[in-house]
């Protein structure tokens, strides 16, 4: 009832004022039913009480695996600018940052990047060094080439500079020559087109038998099976001498290259004994000597007789001289007669003299090994120019090294045990030498060849 007088009041004003009071409590009524129908909850109200939850039991459905790869987006490879720059006498790496466009921050950032930097230490002339920077002139890259064959490589990635050495091996293919001796074993190589390291290894390979300062001869000859190297098809050099012979004043003396179980090479005969003597015949390479083994020989200063218990071989002054064999240096000084010398004793019963040295190289009590440098050749003392004085005494008695050496003892030979692989990997190598052609077959051929062309 409260609210029915209220609203008469609120109609009486207003609009609502025209309308008779029957009309006014009817429309009040309608309103209230209309609200009480409102308030009712609908249908999808009451069925969404209703709802009851029902427990499902677990289980598993077997799907194949499908394999997902996970690739991450590669960053773009900056273009990159190469300097090469080849090592110079005097150089060092600061300088050669600096031509390649780097400052000293960058070269030290680089050094301190990775141990292996160390390598740069060292660098030699004609070495080459190749820099790649990015457009920022950062260092990416940097490769050193040794040769051809050999380099080694930074590279800059995401946990800084990375190592790598790089080797690339070349084709083997077998070579020969031959040729006559008319005036020294070095122009005859040079004749049959051996380089200087093959000249020198020939010389080796026979170094305890022939002395090539003294004992050539006009008509001797020599025949060699060798490698060469090719690379891409291009000959870069020549590689080890396989196989060799050379006949000396008539006696003809063979070697062969053998590699042991173990991996170390050296030269034998063809029966397995060693080329290898306990001495070499000659202290220096070999060159023109200016007097022979002669024991009443006027001695070229004091222009008296006296007895020249040894061998002089004239060379260059600075000419690197070798101790003839293992030892201990018993005496390295100075003297008026003998200049700068070394005297080494070569186990209780042989001694070799070296005098006139330009410079020594080694100190008394110092041990030295077979062709380690001793000293260099020079003219100190009575001497009328550069030259070794070389003496060979053996118990106290001075002996031509030129004859004796050949009756001392060899160096190890292959062992019995090793003998069957021996010939087994060097018969073929006497094969190929014996193959070759001596610079006499050669002559008799082209002999043939021009009598048949008469």
């Amino acid at each position: 009832m409260k609210v029915i007088e209220k609203s008469k009041k609120v109609l009486s004003k207003g609009p609502f004022a025209y309308f008779p009071n029957g009309h006014i409590l009817a429309v009040s009524g309608l309103s209230l039913c209309l609200l009480g129908f409102l308030a009712l909850p609908s249908e999808e109200a009451e069925a969404t009480r209703n709802i009851q939850t029902i427990d499902i039991p677990n289980f598993t459905i077997d799907r194949p695996e499908i394999a997902v790869e996970h690739t991450t987006p590669s960053a773009p490879v900056a273009d990159l600018h190469v300097n090469k720059v080849t090592v110079k006498s005097g150089d060092n790496l600061s300088r050669i940052f600096k031509r390649a466009g780097l400052n000293d921050r960058s070269m030290m950032e680089f050094l301190s990047a990775h141990p292996e930097s160390k390598r740069l230490a060292s660098l030699y002339p004609g070495h080459q060094l190749e820099f790649s920077l990015d457009s920022d002139n950062k260092l990416q890259r940097l490769n050193y080439v040794i040769d051809r064959l050999n380099s080694f490589t930074f590279s800059k990635g995401e946990q800084g500079f990375e190592f790598q050495t790089n080797t690339r091996t070349p084709d083997i293919r077998m070579a020969h020559g031959s040729a006559f001796i008319t005036q020294s074993l070095y122009t005859a190589g040079i004749d049959s087109h051996l380089d200087d390291k093959l000249i020198m290894e020939l010389a080796d390979i026979f170094g305890w038998d022939v002395d090539f300062a003294l004992d050539i001869r006009k008509g001797d000859y020599f025949k060699v099976v060798y490698e060469e190297k090719f690379l891409d098809g291009e000959k870069i050099g020549n590689g080890n001498i396989i196989a060799a012979e050379f006949v000396n004043q008539g006696t003809k003396f063979q070697a062969v290259r053998y590699t042991d179980a173990k991996g170390k090479s050296g030269y034998f005969t063809p029966e397995g004994d060693s080329m290898r003597k306990e001495f070499l015949r000659a202290p220096v390479d070999f060159r023109r000597i200016s007097s022979n083994f002669n024991p009443r020989r006027l001695h070229p200063v004091l222009k008296t007789r006296r007895p020249h218990r040894g061998i002089d071989y004239a060379a260059n002054t600075g000419t690197p001289v070798w101790s003839s064999g293992n030892g201990r240096v018993i005496a390295s000084g100075y003297s008026k007669a003998n200049g700068n010398y070394v005297v080494i004793q070569h186990g209780n019963s042989i001694q070799t003299k070296y005098l006139h040295l330009h410079k020594r190289h080694v100190k008394k009590g110092q041990r030295v090994k077979q062709k380690q440098k001793i000293g260099t050749v020079g003219s100190t003392g009575l001497a009328t120019g550069p030259h070794l004085h070389y003496e060979f005494l053996m118990n106290g008695v001075h002996r031509n090294p030129r004859t004796i050496v050949g009756r001392l003892p060899k160096a190890k030979s292959i062992s019995p045990n090793e003998l069957t692989r021996f010939l087994l990997q060097t018969r073929n190598l006497t094969a190929q030498l014996n193959d070759v052609y001596s610079p006499t077959q050669y002559a008799t051929a082209d002999s043939e060849k021009s009598t048949k062309s008469l």
